[in-house]
């Protein structure tokens, strides 16, 4: 098998980890997703670093009893021990309060591969396109700048 074969199934499994975590609530392994400088940018802020990152998503996912997010139809282009992609997301989530809610959008990838051979996030930019009741009846949310390179 090529390297660049070896890689792309590699950061596919990076991803694959990544939702697997969220549904099993797994901080840990979820936080060992990024690199230790990684940035996250989600919901209009920016956060930088594994532990601020790992702050900000369990401060996220609190109000929420069950959260599964499938990642779908992922791009990789790799340069070296460094890559991009992309990857349209659904997140279905019940929160504590006992309602339910869908969210839809679309992720911007860098990855970096540590010295460890393991490959990380190194920045993830959400841009949501939607978050309502599960049957659709929200307005979705514009998502410019898709096609740029993240």
């Amino acid at each position: 098998m090529s390297r660049a074969v070896e890689d792309e199934l590699a950061i596919r499994a990076l991803v694959a980890r990544y939702c697997h975590a969220i549904a099993e609530r797994d901080d840990k392994a979820w936080a060992e997703t990024w690199s230790a400088d990684g940035d996250w940018r989600v919901l209009g802020q920016s956060v930088r670093g594994r532990d601020a990152i790992l702050a900000h998503y369990q401060k996220l996912v609190a109000g929420c009893r069950f959260v599964q997010q499938v990642a779908t139809d992922g791009v990789i282009e790799l340069e070296g021990d460094a890559a991009r992609g992309k990857w349209q997301i659904a997140e279905t989530i019940l929160l504590v309060a006992g309602s339910a809610a869908l969210n839809l959008g679309r992720y911007a990838d860098r990855y970096e591969r540590g010295a460890d051979g393991v490959w990380r996030f190194a920045r993830r930019e959400f841009s949501g396109q939607y978050f309502g009741p599960p049957d659709l009846s929200a307005a979705p949310r514009p998502t410019p700048g898709w096609n740029a390179k993240p």
